[in-house]
């Protein structure tokens, strides 16, 4: 009888190994043959569920992407303003290994993007869904007209704590010390009138 294969599943662990790839050795080293080596696949193999090199990368900034999101609707944004913020803010920080993999993907991705078309519109629909989602719950959390600007500050502070959390690990503290302090300008300011 022959073995079903989960096409899906495949295609996801071939997309994790690729993040995991492009975090330990960056995305010049990315290529068919190394994905299906650091997979146990051949190259082959590989090419049954993407074809290039291209769509293995489209593949895993939409994954990468993806886990992100389901981190951030996990949060439970029934949390006073400024603990949620925080919250939502630590899904997208490299505080562990996994997520430090994933934001090494994503810078990797981001520069990548500003000269692949193809990447930067998957960059930009994330985006843009994490941006109306966070906006959308700060209007019903009392911003009201200023919601989507908050939002975008917030996506600010994340990606750049992210960036200076990926070249100066031993900061780690100190920048979540400046996310507090960041979270408590951008609370205070908000209930000023």
């Amino acid at each position: 009888m022959p073995k079903t294969v989960d096409r899906e599943e495949q295609r996801r662990q071939i997309g994790a190994a690729l993040l995991q790839l492009v975090s330990e050795r960056g995305l010049d080293e990315v290529s068919v043959r190394t994905v299906a080596s650091a997979t146990g696949r051949s190259p082959g193999a590989v090419q049954k569920y993407f074809r290039t090199k291209d769509e293995m990368l489209t593949f895993a900034a939409e994954l990468a992407g993806e886990r992100i999101e389901r981190r951030m609707a996990g949060v439970d944004t029934t949390l006073p303003l400024r603990r949620a913020l925080r919250e939502l803010i630590l899904t997208t920080l490299p505080v562990d290994a996994e997520r430090r993999a994933e934001a090494t993907a994503q810078l990797a991705f981001a520069v990548h993007a500003a000269h692949h078309p193809h990447l930067a519109a998957i960059r930009r629909r994330v985006d843009e869904d994490v941006r109306q989602a966070l906006a959308a719950w700060l209007a019903a959390a009392g911003h009201g007209t200023d919601a989507t600007a908050v939002a975008d500050a917030v996506i600010a502070l994340s990606d750049g704590l992210a960036l200076r959390m990926l070249y100066t690990p031993q900061e780690h503290e100190q920048l979540l010390v400046a996310l507090d302090r960041a979270l408590d300008v951008l609370v205070t300011a908000r209930d000023q009138p």
